[in-house]
């Protein structure tokens, strides 16, 4: 990345931490583009020329491109859930600690404000090539092995089953959440030897052994 692209994507991060601020203050609806380039220092225009909506300031994620560098200087021999589970860690890691929480409150904007929610939706839909990409990099594969798009779709589906839960009200941080469910992967896929059950019937309880 040359120097250019490093300032703008500075400036594009620091316009975004005065978004969020504002919007875990004040509320997103209430917080106008207006508000964020007064916030920011910066003109209506200088917020537009990164920006092309206030939906994309929730859209934008510094995390990602973190990880993906980190992910591609792991020591050779690592496994691959392992390398996953400490490249989010030492990402997050790697944020001070107002950075950490204001990235809770875009996640948790995501989940709630429909528009954002149904955007994510549909990228997410078609976003399994990305993961390839950086799996079939690490593991020496093409992004189109079977077994590549497979650990992807997994990944995928974890980051779904944390967003469910902290819905429902079940987690209450976003990354604690994302590394406890991809440290229950460690053991296999979860249910995948479960036996079906007829409808509407409930697992017994184990039999105590008799003495």
């Amino acid at each position: 990345m040359s120097l250019r692209e490093r300032k703008k994507e500075r400036t594009r991060a620091e316009l975004q931490r005065h978004a969020l601020r504002l919007f875990r203050d004040q509320g997103y609806a209430e917080t106008t583009v207006d508000d964020i380039a007064a916030a920011a220092e910066v003109s209506r225009s200088t917020f537009f020329r990164y920006f092309g909506t206030k939906e994309d300031v929730l859209l934008f994620d510094t995390v990602d491109p973190v990880m993906c560098r980190m992910m591609a200087v792991v020591p050779e021999g690592t496994p691959l859930l392992q390398a996953v589970r400490g490249v989010l860690r030492d990402s997050f890691a790697s944020l001070d600690e107002e950075a950490r929480d204001l990235e809770e409150v875009r996640m948790g904007l995501a989940r709630t404000v429909p528009a954002i929610a149904a955007i994510l939706r549909e990228r997410n839909a078609f976003g399994i090539e990305q993961y390839a990409e950086a799996i079939g990099s690490a593991t020496g594969r093409e992004p189109d092995d079977s077994d590549v798009l497979l650990f992807s779709a997994i990944l995928m589906g974890v980051r779904h089953a944390v967003r469910a839960r902290m819905a429902a009200g079940r987690a209450e941080r976003y990354v604690d959440e994302l590394d406890a469910m991809l440290g229950r992967l460690t053991a296999g896929v979860p249910l995948a030897g479960e036996p079906v059950r007829a409808p509407g019937r409930t697992a017994s309880p184990p039999r105590r052994r008799s003495r």
